[in-house]
């Protein structure tokens, strides 16, 4: 599944870096698709879309709730 994710403290390469590090080892096979300008984060994963937001939220970067 590809899911989308706003990560309003994500504001450099240090940031995607990271993310990238804790999705991938959550889930080695993920992808991940970063719009740093647009905080924004695009992940295919098999893992569930719970599952990310907690992996995400533990590395520090929360996503924004949905509008």
């Amino acid at each position: 599944m590809t899911y989308e994710f706003i990560l309003p403290d994500m504001s450099c390469g240090h940031c995607v870096a990271a993310i990238t590090e804790a999705v991938q080892q959550a889930d080695p096979a993920a992808t991940l698709a970063i719009n740093r300008e647009a905080k924004s984060a695009q992940v295919d994963s098999q893992l569930p879309r719970e599952t990310l937001v907690a992996v995400l939220t533990e590395a520090g970067y929360p996503p924004a709730a949905a509008a």
